[in-house]
């Protein structure tokens, strides 16, 4: 087992309840772990959430923080991936002025090679969106940036495993 820091993409199941991402974070917190990028929604199985947590730590402490996390009451389950694990994906929004749009061929240009999309376009701005690895993201905020972003926003990592993860099993039981 390695002592080196790494990008861990953390997996939580868990009841739908007030109060539980403060203290999920809490568990980082006190271990002074930034978390890189949170992202909570839907499980696969009906009334069961799920968190995606990234941070950058040692195994060692990752295992520990997965026991952790797994002693709050509402958590069915935590994993935790390395990144050749997951298969992931972040999102991101600009917005620009729509002068832009016409005035800079450029801009089309690296609308297209990025593979982006036009989401709406109006008199005053409009909106590109781009799914991607986050390199990819950080790329095309570079490209667009010299022309001038009036808004930017980006996504947490939403990760599937490559391999099953024995979730589905417990969850039915769960259900039950």
């Amino acid at each position: 087992m390695s002592a080196d820091k790494q990008l861990f993409t953390v997996s939580v199941y868990t009841e739908n309840n007030i109060g539980l991402l403060n203290r999920i974070s809490a568990i980082f917190q006190r271990r002074h772990i930034n978390i890189e990028s949170l992202n909570t929604s839907p499980s696969e199985i009906e009334s069961v959430s799920r968190f995606t947590i990234v941070v950058n730590m040692t195994e060692e402490n990752i295992k520990k923080i997965i026991g952790q996390i797994e002693k709050q009451v509402e958590v069915i389950k935590a994993y935790y991936h390395t990144e050749e694990e997951i298969i992931y994906q972040e999102s991101c929004i600009f917005k620009m002025k729509s002068g832009l749009l016409f005035d800079e061929r450029q801009i089309q240009n690296i609308i297209k090679e990025s593979n982006a999309r036009i989401v709406t376009v109006n008199r005053d701005f409009f909106v590109i969106e781009k799914s991607g690895r986050k390199e990819e993201l950080e790329l095309l905020y570079r490209e667009l940036s010299v022309f001038g972003i009036m808004q930017f926003t980006r996504s947490g990592r939403i990760a599937v495993s490559k391999e099953e993860m024995k979730i589905s099993t417990m969850l039915e039981a769960f259900q039950d």
